[in-house]
């Protein structure tokens, strides 16, 4: 018996279960002992059990495991209890997506100090903050622990990072995206969100995105709007630049990559501060997104006892990238965020 009809019925018997080996490789995930198939949408409980101290992990996570072989992007938002705009950006961003057109994998955790977003409390239940934690520890504090848990999911199920916030303590961010500078492809991703405006910066040490960047995964943060306040045309920002982040990554079935705007990569920036001894009622002057020269002024401060004026002005010339809503300010106090030097 001739051998070449052997190896030709050999030959299409391999090319007829390729596709099936490869639906096989692309099979279930496993998130907290949840299994998510292909094609499926979950959303389940961090903590996954009823007990006294589940209370504190208790974050919500949502999976949208793809019908088609991609990258696992993952997604953050509410680290900060009190910065609900990223929540609200990363519930309506999941809602859209359908799995059986989502090509790679989205998990997102919505609500990471979920207490802190319900409460509206910045800081987690031990009074740290969470952002300053990360690795963490299996073996440290309710905050350390958390921390752990998370970043340890994320260093071994994702591909990409966005980790959404807003400004801190009654000051505004104008939208942007910060990344470091050191990884390439993570400020390719960062022009791709849209905004127009990036920000080089590794971040604090602690933080998700810098633990992450530093943990060889391409990261980076949304900033828009200010704490524990909705902004509806900052929140649609954040969900189109993830929508524009998954087309370029191919995640999007038939999804158009939009034209992507000319971004002011900013290498520098500086904030301007209360003079000491001029502290008081702050007004600003200036806008969000406003184009100032140095010694324009930028805001107001009222002694209220003594009726004096302290004009505020920009030290350098710049962009106003976060300003302070007008509030009490003491000495030092940052009030204006400048972005100086950009290409």
């Amino acid at each position: 018996m001739s051998l070449l009809p052997r190896f030709a019925g050999i030959a299409i018997l391999c090319l007829l279960t390729m596709p099936v080996l490869h639906a096989v490789q692309w099979g279930p995930i496993q998130i907290a002992d949840q299994e998510i198939w292909p094609g499926q949408t979950l959303r389940f409980p961090w903590g996954g059990e009823t007990s006294f101290e589940s209370a504190y992990l208790d974050a919500p996570v949502f999976v949208a495991r793809g019908a088609n072989h991609g990258p696992t992007l993952c997604i953050t938002a509410g680290i900060h209890g009190d910065e609900i705009n990223g929540t609200e950006i990363a519930r309506r961003a999941f809602s859209w997506i359908d799995p059986a057109a989502l090509s790679g994998t989205v998990i997102v955790f919505p609500m990471v100090n979920a207490a802190g977003v319900r409460t509206g409390n910045r800081y987690m239940q031990d009074r740290r903050d969470l952002n300053r934690e990360f690795p963490g520890r299996s073996d440290g504090s309710v905050t350390a622990i958390v921390a752990n848990s998370i970043f340890t999911l994320i260093t071994r199920n994702c591909n990409y990072l966005i980790d959404l916030h807003t400004g801190s303590f009654s000051r505004s961010n104008y939208p942007q995206v910060r990344v470091t500078g050191r990884n390439p492809r993570a400020l390719e991703l960062a022009r791709h969100f849209g905004v127009g405006i990036v920000m080089i910066s590794d971040g604090p040490k602690g933080s998700l995105r810098r633990e992450a960047s530093d943990a060889g995964i391409p990261s980076l943060i949304y900033e828009a709007g200010e704490p524990s306040r909705f902004d509806l045309e900052q929140i649609a920002a954040g969900v189109r630049g993830i929508e524009s982040l998954m087309a370029y990554l191919k995640m999007s079935e038939g999804g158009l990559q939009p034209k992507t705007p000319e971004s002011r990569i900013y290498s520098r920036t500086t904030w301007v501060r209360v003079p000491t001894g001029s502290g008081g009622y702050f007004f600003p002057v200036a806008a969000l997104g406003q184009v100032v020269k140095k010694g324009e002024q930028v805001g107001t401060i009222v002694d209220p006892l003594t009726d004096r004026q302290t004009n505020i002005v920009a030290t350098e010339n710049g962009e106003v990238l976060g300003m302070a809503a007008a509030q009490i300010v003491l000495s030092g106090y940052a009030l204006v965020h400048l972005g100086v030097s950009h290409r």
